[in-house]
């Protein structure tokens, strides 16, 4: 039984990311209590420098929102979701390239990304050939001159703090989809195995509290 339930849950969230996209937002929407965005956005005060890489970015909310601070480019796998994206960023008025691609094969040139960003991310994001070209894409550090190197920001997990029914409701909704963890499998040591200095950082975002990964290049 437990098999056929996790079978279920990958084949829901693989429609969700791609015949079903269409629906992506109204469940964002339901299973956050309407913060979805709110706790994307908390990945922003920790971009550092210009040149700003999203990973899987999906509907093109956080994409819209930094394109506000400078140059972005984002990946997604699903071609659904480059397509809400970029009607997204036109009816913002942003220009910002897409690419469709895997996060294990970035086709972009090393050191060409200040920052890397990832919210809500599945398993991909601690595959080492994930890590490996984040790394390479990434700007290395200058410690001659004090730059540090480029940083990778998860936003890992939200943790609802309500007694009412319908936060219980959500945060029993989590841990049957697999997503009560923030970061499952050890995540910090592979990071650290990657050449990251990563630190956990928490933000709070109404009654809830976003758990990030700030993850500097070594």
């Amino acid at each position: 039984m437990r098999r056929l339930w996790w079978a279920f849950l990958r084949l829901f969230f693989r429609l969700l990311y791609n015949e079903l996209a269409w629906t992506y937002d109204v469940v964002a929407w339901a299973v956050s209590l309407g913060l979805w965005k709110a706790w994307g956005r908390t990945a922003i005060p920790y971009l550092r420098g210009e040149r700003v890489l999203e990973l899987g970015h999906g509907p093109g909310h956080l994409l819209v929102a930094m394109a506000e601070r400078g140059p972005v480019a984002g990946i997604d796998l699903s071609p659904h979701m480059g397509h809400l994206a970029r009607r997204r960023l036109k009816r913002a008025g942003r220009t910002v390239p897409l690419v469709r691609a895997r996060a294990q094969g970035l086709p972009f040139c090393e050191e060409c990304f200040d920052s890397a960003v990832t919210t809500f991310p599945t398993e991909f994001i601690l595959d080492p050939a994930t890590l490996r070209e984040a790394t390479r894409v990434l700007r290395n550090p200058e410690p001659a001159e004090g730059r540090p190197g480029g940083r990778l920001i998860i936003v890992a997990w939200a943790r609802l703090s309500g007694r009412d029914l319908l936060s219980r409701f959500t945060r029993w909704l989590y841990q049957v989809t697999g997503q009560g963890e923030p970061l499952p499998g050890g995540g910090e040591a592979v990071l650290m195995e990657a050449g990251f200095v990563p630190r956990i950082v928490w933000e709070r975002v109404g009654r809830t509290e976003v758990m990030l990964v700030v993850a500097e290049k070594r």
